[in-house]
């Protein structure tokens, strides 16, 4: 009898598994498209589960956003050089995580890059390089050592007036992280968040599988260069063949180099496996501003971390534990 009873609790077990699906839907969030994807049996849970995720994201974006004038980030932007500005929790982390990857890439990732924004634009809408005086001003109001943190009140002040933060390396990967975080936390077993890229993946595919990422060829975009089994971690890749300019035979990313004010060039596309997409988005851009070499041996000193670089050339780097299988 007992084994009869393990048996059918085994079948049932098996038949749950087999009839998992994965449900996935695609929309626009935060300016850029989002794929969600969850396993599950049921159509209505399935898709009742991807817009918790949808509204989770949305709460993100509200509350990082420098766009929206009521955002907390928009009023510490207001407050550069006046006073300091108490913020959720939740926020003050995520600038302080920010500040302490800007000092293991020695800068080369800085949400204060934000006051750049205004000289550059990547929507076909430029039509020359701006002036080496608008450039060099703009560098004058970067520097994250003057993003003054006070834990105690939990504020946040920016010190030189002009100065602005913002997101755009590392709030997509966080938002493709918390929606990851609250899905498992409502019995979601496996799934992707695909933020423009930026993705956190748990559990496995229905067939027991891991899931299987193909990075995009930037040479083509049509085509992968590779295939890597990956699961309960994230990859980023940030490529500059879909965002940039091209002056004078010199090919501009959007990725600009806080130090210099200049956009990033020699690379164009990088991609970062992590424990989460937060610290995989963050690292992606940084290589960018980097360069290959750099960029390389900063990854090989940090523990658990991956990344593959393909420069304008063609060529591919790789850290040193990745393994490739060329598609």
């Amino acid at each position: 009898m007992r084994k009869i009873l393990i048996f059918s609790v085994f079948l049932i077990i098996a038949n749950l598994i087999s009839a998992q699906k994965v449900f996935y839907k695609k929309m626009l969030l935060m300016g850029s498209r989002f794929d969600i994807s969850v396993v599950d049996i049921d159509s209505v849970s399935a898709y009742e589960d991807i817009n918790i995720a949808k509204n989770e994201i949305l709460r993100i974006e509200k509350l990082i956003s420098s766009w929206d004038a009521s955002s907390q980030t928009s009023m510490i932007n207001a407050n550069a050089g006046i006073a300091p500005v108490k913020v959720d929790k939740e926020l003050f982390d995520l600038i302080q995580r920010s500040l302490a990857i800007s000092k293991i890439t020695d800068g080369a990732f800085d949400i204060s890059y934000a006051s750049m924004d205004r000289i550059w634009k990547f929507d076909g809408s430029m039509s020359r390089m701006p002036s080496e005086k608008d450039i060099s001003n703009s560098v004058l109001s970067v520097g994250y050592q003057y993003i003054i943190l006070n834990k105690s009140k939990s504020t946040v002040f920016l010190k030189n007036k002009g100065m602005r933060i913002g997101f755009g390396g590392i709030g997509k990967g966080y938002a493709a992280d918390m929606a990851k975080q609250l899905l498992i936390s409502k019995g979601v077993t496996a799934g992707i968040i695909n933020a423009s890229g930026d993705m956190s993946t748990w559990g496995k595919q229905p067939n027991g599988r891991d899931w299987t990422i193909a990075i995009t060829n930037p040479m083509n975009k049509k085509k992968a260069f590779a295939v890597l089994p990956i699961s309960g971690k994230a990859v980023v890749t940030s490529g500059d063949y879909e965002r940039f300019v091209k002056f004078n035979g010199i090919r501009y990313s959007h990725i600009i180099n806080p130090k210099t004010g200049y956009p990033a060039t020699g690379i164009i596309s990088a991609t970062v496996f992590a424990h989460s997409a937060e610290l995989a988005d963050a690292l992606a851009t940084s290589i960018f501003v980097m360069g290959v070499d750099v960029g390389l041996n900063r990854i090989n000193q940090l523990a658990n971390i991956d990344c593959i670089i393909i420069d304008e050339k063609g060529s591919i780097f790789t850290s040193s534990k990745i393994n490739i299988n060329d598609k």
